[in-house]
C-alpha cells in the first residue's frame, strides 16, 4: 500500500472513531480468534447493531 493510501486509511478510521462507528474489520477480527465458527453479521447488520447499542436502538433513545 502506498503512504498516501495508507495515511487516507488512517483519516478515515479516524473519522469513523469520532462519529463513534465501530470498525467493522476489528469485529471480523474478533469473531475470528474468539468465537470460530459462530455466525457473523454482515455490514450493515454490524452498523444497524452498533447505532442501536449506542444510542438505544427501537425507541429507547428517544427523547420525544
Amino acid at each position: 500500500m502506498s503512504l498516501i493510501g495508507a495515511a487516507l486509511g488512517l483519516i478515515a478510521e479516524t473519522g469513523r472513531l469520532m462519529v463513534g462507528q465501530s470498525s467493522y474489520r476489528a469485529y471480523l477480527d474478533h469473531m475470528a480468534a474468539h468465537h470460530p465458527g459462530a455466525p457473523v453479521m454482515d455490514e450493515r447488520a454490524f452498523f444497524r447493531s452498533r447505532q442501536e447499542a449506542r444510542y438505544g436502538g427501537r425507541n429507547g433513545g428517544k427523547c420525544c
